[in-house]
């Protein structure tokens, strides 16, 4: 960054942009400038228009001046149970809050399942921060969401709306424990490491940044140690990598797979049974684990139940959960990465490398989008695809990129096969490969790793669709739920 001055609310946007080239995704309340278009060149209307629904059109709320911001807690909670909204008005005015699905939805994205009463705006007080933790566990509660029985289970999105007309979200989950063929798990431990909130020059700060005095960004040797999943995210009130779940999320539930859902910390937690399930589905970015995540993956995966890894990067950084002040539990989140007292928080450097789970780990980023090169096209992956050893895959690998490692050592495997070799450029200019793997465990569990960010987007994003990517995912899903 040197020097320059930059608007201090888009720092961490612009921060960021360079790991995730797909950002968020379309989302479908949204009017964007951003058009997307199908196969055919169409362009497709993915955005609802706001301005002519609602008489009026809406901004952004952004960290600086606070319009209309907030967070929920828990961050995923039954039918029958409650979730908290926790929300900060400037100036005071009504506000109300309208409650989407994601989903297919007939190519919609979303369906808007509920909206608040008009709600009472205040202005809480500000963030407290004690060496770049920041915290508004401090806020009064707004308005109480008590789940409904007769809810879907998923992934959902609060659009907050002041009445002058500025918005933010806040993403939840509605899970039960009922059993499914498919458990997909929403990466919400990730999504907060990156949660630069507040983007305000000043007081904001993630696992990866922190401003200095003079509104200017400062890397990870300087970033936070712990943060709070008791604030909203940064700017617009969604993750950085959100696009990535929802993109599997609108194409599975497009092609009818069981699906139940759940966040990262309900596998740290405890609350998953692996066994109500013939797979977990990770569909997004999934960089940051716990040790019981950890050893729930590798107990599924030893009883049978196939392990789906449909990004790069995944399971990278050991981290800790901790309860809040008030004592509730995994609201805090602590990943020393290479600074301070006791070991490493890398997988591989305290000798549990991630490959000893995916069959491959984290290689590096990939500076701009290349093909990915089909291997072992005779493999029942990509039966119906039309793929051909050697055929490239455009745009596939980007992002970040994972591959073999022959000098660590594999997991326990009755088969395992490489599906892709793809060479890129890193950012050096030198020439590294993206790997895609199948292993087969002793249990009869399939372990699958795509190793690349543009696995999920290739299913169902506007511009990125890609039919081989859809049918050797259908392949392998298909599989793994018996399905015939």
């Amino acid at each position: 960054m040197g020097a320059e001055q930059i608007r201090r609310w888009e720092s961490g946007a612009l921060a960021h942009a360079v790991s995730d080239p797909f950002g968020q995704g379309p989302l479908p309340w949204l009017r964007g400038s951003e058009n997307y278009f199908d196969d055919t060149g169409q362009v497709v209307p993915w955005y609802a228009d706001l301005a002519r629904s609602t008489g009026g059109g809406t901004r952004t709320a952004d960290d600086v001046h606070r319009q209309i911001k907030g967070f929920v807690s828990p961050g995923a909670a039954a039918p029958g149970e409650a979730i908290d909204f926790h929300i900060t008005v400037d100036p005071p005015q009504q506000f109300s809050v309208d409650v989407y699905r994601i989903g297919h939805y007939g190519g919609d994205g979303a369906a808007k399942i509920t909206t608040s009463p008009r709600l009472s705006g205040i202005v809480q007080p500000p963030p407290l921060a004690a060496d770049r933790t920041v915290s508004c566990h401090h806020w009064w509660m707004s308005w109480r969401l008590q789940i409904p029985s007769y809810w879907s289970v998923g992934a959902y999105v609060a659009v907050l709306t002041t009445a002058d007309g500025y918005r933010s979200h806040i993403p939840f989950t509605v899970r039960h424990d009922h059993p499914a063929d498919l458990l997909l798990l929403l990466p919400d431990i990730t999504w907060q490491a990156y949660n630069l909130y507040p983007e305000d020059g000043r007081t904001g700060a993630s696992l990866y940044h922190a401003w200095d005095e003079r509104g200017r960004l400062l890397g990870e040797e300087d970033a936070a140690v712990t943060i709070s999943f008791d604030r909203p995210y940064a700017g617009a009130g969604l993750p950085l990598h959100v696009g990535h779940a929802y993109d599997f999320i609108r194409w599975a539930e497009r092609y009818g797979y069981d699906l139940a859902y759940a966040d990262a910390r309900d596998l740290h937690a405890g609350r998953i049974d692996p066994s109500r399930y013939r797979g977990l589905v990770f569909p997004g970015h999934d960089e940051y684990w716990t040790r019981p995540m950890r050893r729930a993956a590798e107990r599924a995966r030893d009883g049978g139940t196939s392990l789906v890894f449909l990004s790069a990067n995944t399971m990278y950084w050991q981290v800790g959960l901790a309860p809040s002040a008030s004592g509730e539990p995994d609201r805090l989140l602590t990943c020393r990465k290479r600074r301070g007292p006791g070991k490493s928080a890398l997988w591989r450097e305290v000798d549990r490398p991630e490959q000893q789970l995916l069959g491959i780990q984290y290689a590096g980023r990939v500076p701009e989008p290349s093909p990915l090169v089909v291997r072992n096209a005779e493999h029942w992956l990509w039966d119906a695809t039309g793929a051909a050893d050697g055929d490239e895959i455009e745009g596939l690998v980007a992002g970040e990129a994972d591959r073999y490692f022959p000098r660590t050592s594999l997991p326990e495997h009755d088969n395992r096969i490489l599906l892709a070799h793809s060479p890129y450029q890193d950012s050096e200019g030198a020439t590294r490969h993206q790997e895609t793997s199948l292993y087969q465990a002793p249990s009869g569990a399939l372990v699958f790793a795509s190793g690349t960010f543009a696995w999920s987007p290739a299913l169902d994003r506007p511009g990125h669709v890609d039919a081989r990517i859809q049918q050797a995912t259908a392949n392998l899903l298909d599989r793994i739920c018996k399905r015939d």
